[in-house]
């Protein structure tokens, strides 16, 4: 059996053992709406204004696992407001949080101690940001909150769609909400509920990057079928209240090169936002090779360089988080539709990796899918595929958007020099009209080198000013589980860490989690050595889910809550 641990308030680490001990259910209570929407981001939102928007008389809630909306959500970022627009006309008059037009965009390219920016003319236009605007994701989507819930949206934050429902003719019928009050070992405690179920003629899936229910609704319906292999990337974000000489509100810096090599993809992100907050972060592509890479100790590392240190010293980081990414683009988005539902946003695959950038992309897929949802509501359909949705995409902007930018990511993966190269050409000369279209050939978990095939990487220690280790920056996620819960990291073969992981890889689930979720553990002589799961620590980034070579973690929902409390992020 694995370990599973969680931290308790004074940082000792109490271990347990996790079985697979089922829990036998009391009745579930139900309740019946129209359509039902897992996550309360911006297209789940999006989707819920849209459909009272069509018909006020459209019973729909919204299921947020997060404490409150917005805790989970973490994103760069630099908003497109095209879909905001489109979705509510006056948003500026209505106090949308878009406070801070982009002032001016850098590109830099750089070497270890240098640094070299990209002429204006140069610059494809997707790193233009003329009309964009810096802003806290998770405010936005604690207004676009607000916005549903005064057109009658009801939205339940705290609780985790655990499982879904199906009718006899296996169509989805809804989601169940997760039991509480289940022990470690999986058995019912004395403050048992069991959860509720919420049914629906149609169920839209807006759980964000690697959602655990789309990722089922994948494998039952063969939604992949024909798409490319999804790839992903990991972002790191930490926000710095920097001192006011430092601060150019609407500055938006990218880089590109050190400290990664030219063969792996990423980049870093520089937003000077509002307040004296400047929000910086790291994006590592997840199909790296070498297993000893860590994305966070690579994200610690680009902080010290002279052309980004200079911004952050004197400073303070007032929080930080991460998340995956989902990055794949037009050839990777699988089917959309299912019997009884949709995916939607990044549950689905809608962000443009060359822009980078997705709530705009997010919000129109949930657009689109609530129009087509209304059209079938208003003729008496139910529970059957909304064709009219992917139809609809395919007639939209978003997909003229998503098809200019399809080559990027698999022209980047070519490397950093011949792919900026042949997507320049891409963008300024074809201007996103190539008469061809690459694809993705592998999976993220497909790619690692053996560790006998590769050099180990070495990481400078953090100096806890300007740097700092993966648990005390945790502390500012304000990450939190209820320790007594099962363990919501689960193995399929609690052998393969072990016998494979470890073998031939030296464990990179110990560099790949940007949280210090895993460790390998030994006796103190060295030997039995086993793999820890602090899963109080779990920040939801799914990176583990997306990365481990034996696809051997799963992430499935813990209780509603749980996770991290960003503010502002």
């Amino acid at each position: 059996m694995p370990v599973c641990a969680a931290r308790s308030g004074d940082g000792v680490h109490k271990g347990f053992i996790y079985d697979d001990s089922i829990i036998d259910c009391m009745a579930r209570e139900s309740m019946q709406y129209d359509v039902v929407i897992v996550g309360a981001g911006p297209a789940g939102l999006a989707a819920a204004i849209r459909l009272k928007q069509l018909s006020g008389e459209i019973p729909v809630c919204v299921l947020e696992k997060g404490s409150e909306v917005g805790a989970h959500i973490l994103s760069g970022a630099v908003m497109d407001p095209r879909a905001l627009a489109e979705l509510v006309p006056d948003w500026k008059g209505k106090g949308a949080p878009l406070h801070t037009p982009v002032s001016a965009d850098r590109f830099l390219f750089l070497t270890e101690s240098s640094s070299f920016a990209t002429p204006g003319f140069l610059l494809p236009a997707c790193f233009r940001n003329h009309g964009n605007y810096v802003v806290s994701l998770g405010n936005v989507c604690r207004w676009l909150a607000k916005q549903a819930e005064e057109l009658g949206v009801e939205i339940f934050p705290g609780f985790a769609a655990a499982d879904l429902l199906y009718d006899e003719r296996g169509a989805v019928r809804g989601v169940a909400t997760g039991d509480l009050g289940v022990d470690r070992k999986g058995a019912k405690t004395d403050a048992y509920q069991p959860g509720m179920e919420l049914h629906a003629k149609y169920t839209f899936l807006a759980e964000g990057c690697r959602g655990h229910l789309g990722r089922q609704l994948e494998a039952r319906y063969a939604l992949r079928a024909g798409a490319d292999p999804q790839v992903f990337g990991i972002g790191l974000k930490e926000l710095w209240e920097v001192k006011p000489g430092n601060h150019r509100p609407g500055l938006v810096v990218h880089t590109a090169g050190w400290p990664l090599d030219s063969s792996t993809y990423g980049g870093s992100f520089l937003y000077h936002a509002e307040n004296s907050q400047v929000a910086i972060g790291f994006v590592v592509g997840l199909g790296y090779a070498n297993p000893y890479l860590s994305p966070y100790e690579e994200f610690q590392r680009y902080k010290t360089h002279p052309a980004i240190r200079g911004t952050l010293e004197g400073g303070k980081r007032i929080a930080y988080g991460a998340r995956a990414i989902t990055a794949g683009g037009l050839q990777s988005l699988p089917k959309l539709t299912f019997p009884g539902g949709c995916l939607i946003g990044d549950d689905a695959g809608f962000l443009n990796a060359s822009r980078i950038k997705g709530s705009h992309c997010a919000i129109k897929s949930g657009m689109l899918a609530a129009e087509a949802a209304a059209a079938a509501l208003k003729s008496g359909r139910a529970a059957d595929e909304l064709s009219e949705y992917p139809q609809a995409f395919r007639a939209s902007w978003l997909h003229e958007e998503l098809n200019r930018a399809r080559n990027f990511k698999p022209w980047m993966s070519k490397g950093l020099y011949f792919g900026s190269l042949m997507f320049g050409i891409d963008q300024v000369l074809l201007r996103g009209r190539a008469p061809w279209t690459l694809h993705h050939g592998h999976a993220d978990h497909e790619t690692l080198r053996k560790k006998t095939d590769v050099r180990p990487i070495e990481y400078p220690k953090p100096d806890g000013v300007l740097t700092f280790d993966r648990l005390t920056n945790v502390a500012f996620s304000n990450t939190n589980h209820n320790e007594e819960q099962p363990c919501h990291l689960t193995l399929k073969d609690a052998s393969v860490p072990v016998r494979v992981n470890l073998e031939l890889y030296d464990a990179p689930e110990q560099r790949y989690c940007p949280a210090g979720v895993y460790e390998i553990v030994r006796d103190a002589d060295g030997s039995n050595p086993r793999l820890q799961i602090n899963a109080q620590n779990c920040v939801h980034c799914k990176t583990c889910d997306i990365k481990d070579p034996a696809q051997n973690i799963v992430w499935i929902a813990p209780e509603g809550g749980g996770g991290p409390n960003y503010p502002n992020m």
